[in-house]
């Protein structure tokens, strides 16, 4: 991982969000090829949502390998989700997923039906579905954009957990993608940091709430992360500079958050509520 010639990337771009795996030169490293499970989470059952690609893929795969059962959502990305299954699959566990769009309600509600129908409980929820847009100030987001990145970060989100949280006893987890942005703002990125200012403060309001319960519920704020969503929001000599000015020089690869939201997931983090990990390659906040 300290070899800079291995997280190269030549300019590039996706024109839709959120993104496609295929595309993308070099391939994130999101297939937990390395992880070693340890039966973490064994015979739980997880919920995700965004899990065809980038953190959502490689969390699930690696919790998959702690022994869980997938059920995953995602918008459109039909062939990085029939990859992600299949390398779930792999690994001996049960997976299905769904193609919808979480921001409308019953869609969420819906998809909860499934993943209960489908495996006949939920023990693990994980909001991770995003998308963001580059708008150099704030005058240049439009009210749809503004309203969409909404929809897909929070409410999608909100929506999900709650119709989730009938299913969810006590011992359960809720794990929440968060975002560097979050804590230091970008100018690029206005209505994105936002959204993930608001799961900072859903993620703790939450916690409190179902304490009582035993339901835990953190969130993981990563920094710059090598992912579909990356060429498919900057323009392309921008992607090629993705990540440089962080500390250590570099992205993360998908591959090196997931093990993030196993632990929060996971008894090892059983005295851990309304708590975020900052996986962002050394950066640090007052």
């Amino acid at each position: 991982m300290s070899d800079e010639s291995t997280f190269a990337r030549p300019p590039q771009q996706q024109d839709s969000q959120p993104g496609e795996r295929g595309p993308m030169r070099p391939p994130p490293q999101d297939c937990a090829a390395n992880y070693k499970g340890a039966g973490k989470l064994q015979d739980k059952v997880i919920l995700i949502s965004g899990g065809d690609s980038g953190i959502g893929r490689a969390t699930a795969i690696a919790m998959a390998k702690e022994g869980a059962d997938i059920f995953f959502v995602y918008l459109e990305e039909s062939e990085d989700a029939r990859q992600t299954e299949k390398l779930i699959k792999a690994t001996g566990r049960r997976c299905q997923s769904l193609a919808t769009d979480l921001a409308i309600r019953g869609n969420a509600v819906q998809a909860v039906a499934d993943a209960t129908a489908a495996f006949g409980r939920i023990d693990i929820l994980i909001n991770n579905a995003a998308e963001q847009h580059v708008a150099q100030s704030l005058s240049e987001i439009s009210e749809e954009q503004v309203r969409r990145t909404f929809d897909t970060n929070y409410f999608a989100m909100f929506f999900l957990t709650q119709a989730s949280l009938p299913h969810l006893r006590g011992g359960a987890a809720i794990v929440n993608t968060t975002s560097i942005t979050a804590f230091h703002g970008n100018p690029g990125l206005i209505d994105y940091s936002s959204t993930k200012g608001a799961i900072v403060s859903f993620t703790r309001s939450l916690a409190k709430s179902l304490v009582k319960s035993g339901i835990r519920v953190n969130a993981v704020a990563p920094g710059p992360v090598w992912t579909p969503l990356i060429p498919a929001s900057f323009p392309a000599e921008a992607v090629a500079e993705f990540g440089k000015s962080n500390p250590m020089g570099r992205a993360a690869e998908p591959d090196e958050i997931a093990p993030c939201f196993v632990f929060l997931a996971s008894s090892d983090a059983g005295f851990m509520t309304g708590q975020i990990l900052h996986p962002n390659g050394g950066e640090y906040f007052a």
